[in-house]
């Protein structure tokens, strides 16, 4: 005979714990327990028989695993907020009392939790941390913009906007960005680390307001977390490309506002390099032999070795270094089953020997220089992230490597309407003309397209062509930018043709007339066909006898255009009648998930009709108004 299960103590009631009982097994207070439960990852749970698993009752509340909170009870941080529970208390007695010198004492021991084994708990390795920061360079980048407070200390803003410029700086070192958007939110960028694809968000720079509504308590624990995590990603990828983190900062240019600028890239100090040491001496048979001779010695037997080896004839070696530092390739070896094949490996070289997708170094040959009215941060980090020089006024800041007149500039990003020069000298129109304007599109659209885009569309003052999103719409989806290649050559077509117009007007005359009789005949045909009403049969046999079809030709073309109906309402039943078959044999919540991909499936389809409809209004309306003005 089985164990027999008592009611309350096995089951769902035994897995899941309810917040309040959490609280109370963990001795801490509420704060402190959703702090542990952001810092440690664990979440509420979903029971799949709420009664049973709150013993019996119906009220709202909200579970853990019971194994979860097992989990925490043995957590060090719990024990250190424990210990500043009680620092608290005895820090509020001693002020109360007046003791001032133990007062000072408590607060220089102050208990003090760290982070970095939650860290290495929660990212194994090195790639989970790195496909995980996702949201926590969002929340730094967030932090960097808002202005400090009473619940914003300066030095939390101060460390935030450290962090987002030293990651600006390694995806501008190693030229890891790969998409862009601007959005109505803030700047949408998208790179590539450690073959991990990151996508973050930075605000514009206005002025931030933190709203009434909002948890500041829950996004600072979950910014401390992601301090510790970004701390240790930094590091990591740093020391990988021999870089010294964190990297200096020179206070004078911080002041100056120069942002990234203000820091610089240093090659790191190995830890394993010589370190001068005492000379050390020995005496040998009364003689004082130090270190130096020895390595003297050394050195004459090898060169005297070196002296022998040329009297030989040998083979020379390789200038470009020793054969053990070359690169490795392997040798095609012949398969035992099949000799006449032989296996190809890919090395390293052969890797990095393929074409990239995105050329880094898009920017390269081009100088910019930013108008003041544009954002310096958001286009210094994207054209030095493919490898362009830019410059900008004094008053966005200082640090910039050029001025305005300087003569190596190439394209001048402005966002501001054209305005008529009248106190222009030669000299500053010789440069204007030899530059070219553009406006900030420019710049992301080429980022995202892969190559230089003709500046002819985005020059300054001009309506700027729709800016799309890279990050990958559905398929099908609404393409503002299609049949624009078409209408442009439609156009130039046009104009080529429009010299020998007068040429061709007798032949397009001749053709016209039998064109025209196929359309009439073939739109009478099928709107007799799919209304079976003899006024319409009638009227279609007026309408092609206008057209001069005889009436043999009308009734064939009729007897098509039937036979096509009936097949296509032929087909459509057969499809339908599968449809429903395959929906009889899905089961309710199958039904449930279809239903929800049909009504999605049709939603999107009708927004991209409405946005057809209105592009093709626009047109027409461009139209008309060309013609009114013609």
């Amino acid at each position: 005979m089985g164990r027999l299960r008592q009611k309350g103590k096995a089951g769902a009631a035994k897995a899941y714990v309810t917040r309040t009982a959490a609280i109370r097994k963990l001795q801490c207070s509420l704060a402190d327990f959703r702090r542990l439960c952001i810092l440690k990852g664990i979440f509420p749970r979903d029971p799949r028989h709420k009664k049973k698993a709150n013993k019996g009752s119906s009220a709202p509340t909200s579970f853990y695993y019971a194994k979860d909170i097992a989990y925490l009870a043995h957590e060090p941080v719990l024990r250190k907020l424990r210990e500043h529970k009680a620092f608290a208390k005895k820090l509020s007695r001693a002020l109360g009392r007046g003791e001032w010198s133990n007062a000072k004492s408590l607060e220089d021991h102050k208990p003090v939790y760290r982070l970095d084994h939650i860290i290495k708990e929660r990212y194994p390795s090195f790639i989970d941390a790195v496909r995980d920061i996702d949201d926590a360079l969002c929340m730094v980048f967030l932090f960097a913009t808002l202005p400090s407070n009473s619940r914003l200390p300066p030095e939390l803003i101060e460390n935030c906007a450290r962090l987002a410029a030293e990651w600006q700086l390694y995806v501008m070192h190693s030229r890891s960005l790969r998409k862009a958007f601007l959005s109505i939110k803030g700047v949408y960028y998208q790179a590539e680390v450690m073959d991990q694809t990151v996508t973050w968000l930075v605000p514009y720079q206005f002025t931030q307001s933190i709203p009434a509504d909002v948890d500041v308590r829950v996004m600072l624990t979950f910014l401390e977390l992601y301090q510790t995590l970004l701390g240790f990603v930094f590091f990591k990828l740093y020391t990988d490309v021999g870089l010294a983190y964190p990297p200096p900062l020179d206070a004078k240019m911080d002041e100056g506002a120069a942002g990234v600028g203000a820091f610089s890239l240093q090659p790191a100090v190995r830890a394993d390099a010589p370190v001068a040491s005492k000379a050390k001496v020995v005496e040998i048979d009364g003689k004082k032999v130090s270190g130096k001779d020895v390595r003297q010695t050394i050195k004459n037997i090898t060169a005297s070795s070196k002296c022998a080896s040329m009297d030989v004839d040998e083979p020379e070696a390789d200038a470009s270094g020793p054969a053990d530092e070359v690169d490795e390739e392997f040798v095609p070896q012949p398969s035992s089953t099949d000799p006449s094949t032989s296996t190809s490996l890919p090395t390293l070289q052969s890797l990095t020997s393929l074409p990239q997708t995105l050329s880094t170094s898009l920017f390269s040959p081009y100088t910019f220089f930013l108008s003041r009215e544009t954002s310096r941060p958001i286009f210094e980090f994207l054209v030095r992230s493919f490898g362009g020089r830019i410059g900008w006024p004094a008053s966005s800041g200082s640090g910039s490597p050029f001025d305005e007149t300087d003569d190596s500039i190439t394209h001048v990003i402005i966002d501001r309407p054209v305005v008529e020069r009248t106190n222009e000298s030669p000299e500053e129109r010789e440069r204007r003309l030899r530059r070219k304007y553009v406006q900030p599109q420019w710049v992301v659209d080429c980022i995202n397209a892969g190559k230089i885009l003709l500046e002819g569309t985005y020059e300054q003052g001009k309506t700027l062509p729709p800016h799309l999103s890279p990050f990958g719409e559905y398929e099908g989806a609404y393409d503002p930018l299609a049949g624009q290649d078409d209408e442009a050559a439609a156009e130039e077509e046009a104009s080529e043709s429009g010299e020998s117009a007068d040429e061709d007007d007798a032949m397009d005359a001749e053709s016209a007339e039998p064109d025209a009789g196929k359309l009439a005949l073939q739109a009478a045909a099928d709107a007799a066909a799919t209304v079976d009403d003899p006024a319409v049969l009638r009227a279609a046999e007026i309408a092609a006898e206008a057209a001069g079809v005889d009436f043999t030709t009308f009734e064939k073309q009729v007897k098509k255009s039937q036979k096509k109906a009936k097949s296509k309402v032929v087909d459509s039943a057969v499809e339908d009648a599968e449809k429903d078959m395959n929906k009889m044999m899905m089961s309710n919540k199958q039904k449930k998930l279809y239903e929800k991909v049909k009504h999605s499936q049709n939603k999107k389809a009708a927004e991209r009709a409405t946005l057809e409809d209105r592009k093709k209004a626009i047109q027409k309306q461009k139209q008309r108004d060309a013609r009114s003005k013609s």
